[in-house]
């Protein structure tokens, strides 16, 4: 058997947001190379069953499993919410990471005051694992689950500033930021949201703590390698792989408001789940 360092790490999204965490991945552990699966033909899971978004995830999950990989890391934050047990123990020996855990952990520890709001899709707020995830690591934090399925729209249509994406925000953001007893941290809990991040900024003041779980998972990912030992050897940078489901067109046309490398639609491999 070949040197297990040397195996690529999996990557899956339900499209193209978790691109978001690859590059904080592709950044921190560079000689890393990275298979990324985006399951774009049934996008977005934030909208399905617990049940559908579990049998999703299984199925992106083998299929990235099929290629040999070190580690399953699950970008997807309604597949993390609601698949990681089913996961894990689909694949006893193979480490898998979601995004809520580290995410949870970030905002728990940047709140000054405990009180926390997580910005995220509908299923991921029916989940409730951000929210238990926040009081485990802080019991007594004041956190507040807002669904804002509109930002998903306006980030996959590049509208991440200007009036209207101003408008939106501030319709789900302002009655929650506002008065004395405003929050003090938005934790983004959707991938597609770190691409809102100046905007949040600018409405929200330096006041506001905003956290987004691509960074903190991607230490997690490094420090759950260096402890089973599966840290690639020091080289040269790790190749990525692109997957997709539908439309490599639109994935790679989407992936400019995610990563500042550019993604050409030849580059991405159209695979069948089904």
């Amino acid at each position: 058997m070949g040197d297990i360092r040397r195996l690529p790490i999996g990557i899956f999204d339900s499209g193209v947001g978790g691109l978001t965490v690859l590059k904080a991945v592709r950044e921190r552990l560079v000689a890393e190379s990275l298979i990324y699966l985006g399951d774009t033909a049934r996008l977005p899971y934030g909208t399905k069953s617990a049940q559908t978004v579990a049998a999703y995830a299984l199925e992106a999950s083998r299929r990235l499993v099929s290629f040999g990989i070190k580690a399953l890391l699950v970008a997807d934050n309604t597949s993390s919410a609601h698949a990681l047990d089913v996961l894990r123990a689909e694949f006893p020996g193979l480490p898998v990471i979601g995004v809520v855990e580290p995410g949870a952990a970030a905002a728990a520890a940047a709140s000054a005051h405990g009180r926390i709001v997580v910005g995220a899709t509908e299923s991921t707020v029916q989940a409730g694992t951000y929210l238990r995830s926040i009081l485990h690591s802080r019991p007594n934090a004041r956190v507040t689950q807002l669904a804002c399925p509109l930002f998903v729209s306006m980030v996959e249509e590049g509208m991440v500033d200007g009036p209207i994406a101003e408008q939106i925000a501030r319709h789900y953001l302002d009655p929650l930021f506002s008065g004395p007893d405003a929050a003090d941290c938005l934790l983004l809990g959707c991938t597609h949201f770190p691409a809102l991040t100046p905007l949040f900024h600018r409405l929200l003041g330096p006041g506001v703590a905003v956290v987004d779980s691509a960074t903190t998972t991607a230490m997690v990912l490094e420090d759950l390698l260096a402890l089973r030992r599966l840290c690639a050897p020091d080289g040269p940078p790790g190749s990525v792989r692109y997957l997709a489901t539908d439309a490599p067109e639109r994935f790679a046309r989407v992936s400019r408001t995610f990563v500042p490398w550019a993604i050409e639609p030849s580059e991405i491999e159209t695979i069948d789940l089904g």
